[in-house]
């Protein structure tokens, strides 16, 4: 007995009837803009177990489930099986300014870390010049 095997390519990777629960949970990071590293700091679990739920390896634990979908705002229902409150599917050309949008956010986050660093170098003067007087 044979069976039928659908190949799909990498453009539909994320439909309905293909993605899988690692699929809507990348999906759904990347559509908040979280790297995996950022993620796994919010729920407390390592970059690599990130991974693997990404990559259908390993499935989290309810807790941790139900904080995902809080921090991603989707339903756990939508992550488990595609139903209910989730992201909306890639459209052709949004790719791109998706991709901008993310970059920005990304410069952003870098600008505000180096301010935080010298408003902690200009703090430590301060400090140390008021030792000084």
């Amino acid at each position: 007995m044979t069976e039928d095997i659908t190949v799909t390519s990498d453009e539909d990777w994320y439909t309905e009837e293909v993605a899988t629960f690692g699929d809507r949970l990348a999906g759904a990071r990347e559509a908040t803009g979280l790297k995996q590293g950022e993620l796994a700091k919010r729920l407390g679990v390592k970059k690599s177990t990130i991974a693997a739920w990404e990559e259908d390896l390993s499935e989290p634990r309810a807790n941790r489930l139900s904080m995902m979908a809080g921090v991603m705002n989707v339903s756990v229902g939508w992550l488990l099986t595609g139903e209910g409150d989730g992201v909306e599917l890639p459209q052709e050309g949004d790719e791109m300014a998706d991709a901008d949008l993310l970059a920005i956010l990304q410069q952003i986050r870098d600008i505000r870390s180096r301010m935080k660093g010298d408003l902690d170098r200009l703090a430590k003067l301060e400090k140390g010049l008021r030792k000084k007087l």
